[in-house]
């Protein structure tokens, strides 16, 4: 009914360099897949292959791709996105002999998180079995790999992961996100379930400097208009600014909007992680 806040989302990512042929020399950003194991802190370096058929590796391949190449080098298979989901296209490719896959954009854009199937579609076993690397790549560079090798050029890649940690400093950095409209449905009981029980685990690891834990509390605002509504009135604190729908859905009986916020706010100060306010959400409420 009213406006939402907005989150933000970071595209997690790493640096490829091409080391061959000459005409492509240089090193390039990529997105890392939310899905597979990519090597973090580390390198690996391969060959490139287009297959000339089954280019988007939405069936499986007739044969192993690396056995059709010479050299000892991992193979990385170089794919074109659409059709299918970015999992399938790695599990296809990893059947077929491939280390790593790139997926070639196929629009001109920034690079996006390559991401797992939504939740409906994710029953498929592979999911858990994707154990290869995967990187989404410009359509550009994508162009340009595929004329190199078109011209009988060995394109040799590097694809580097030492620098994708945020803060590389021997600590597990985690967040959790939530909001004021989560319907989670059926799952918010187990949610609710899991955040109590991890609690001690959580303060544990925090307090011996293992991890940092930083909770961020997703509201919606009232318009300027209609803060002085009964709507804004009954679901909405600090003037309009944090806002949660009525879970009586009565306005101004029951268990109301703005209640529900002051009880979520007092519970999230009263927990003993180290949190920056900002996150929750709250910013600084008077």
């Amino acid at each position: 009914m009213f406006g939402s806040s907005l989150g933000r989302f970071v595209v997690e990512k790493n640096s490829l360099r091409v080391t061959s042929p000459d005409s492509l020399k240089d090193t390039y950003e990529c997105a890392i897949g939310n899905f597979g194991v990519p090597q973090y802190g580390g390198t690996l370096t391969g060959f490139v292959r287009y297959p000339k058929s089954n280019q988007k590796a939405c069936q499986a391949f007739d044969s192993n791709l690396k056995s059709e190449v010479a050299g000892g080098l991992p193979l990385f298979v170089l794919l074109d996105r659409g059709e299918c989901y970015f999992t399938l296209k790695a599990w296809n490719a990893q059947k077929a002999g491939a280390a790593a896959i790139l997926v070639a954009d196929d629009r001109p854009e920034p690079l996006i998180t390559m991401d797992m199937p939504e939740e409906e579609n994710a029953h498929v076993d592979y999911l858990q079995n994707i154990s290869i690397p995967s990187a989404l790549i410009s359509m550009s560079l994508g162009d340009s790999i595929k004329k190199a090798l078109a011209k009988g050029d060995m394109v040799n890649i590097k694809l580097d992961w030492t620098e994708a940690l945020p803060h590389p400093d021997e600590r597990v950095e985690y967040e959790f996100w939530t909001n004021s409209n989560d319907e989670c449905g059926s799952k918010c009981d187990s949610q609710i379930e899991f955040v109590k029980n991890f609690k001690g685990a959580a303060q544990i690891l925090e307090r011996k400097g293992y991890t940092q834990f930083t909770p961020h509390y997703i509201t919606w605002y009232c318009p300027e208009a209609f803060t002085l509504s009964k709507q804004c009135k009954s679901q909405c604190i600090n003037h309009g600014r944090y806002c949660a729908p009525d879970p009586s859905k009565i306005l101004v009986k029951g268990m109301m909007g703005r209640t529900l916020l002051s009880k979520i706010y007092d519970r999230l100060a009263s927990i003993k992680w180290r949190m920056r306010p900002e996150s929750l959400g709250f910013g600084g409420i008077t």
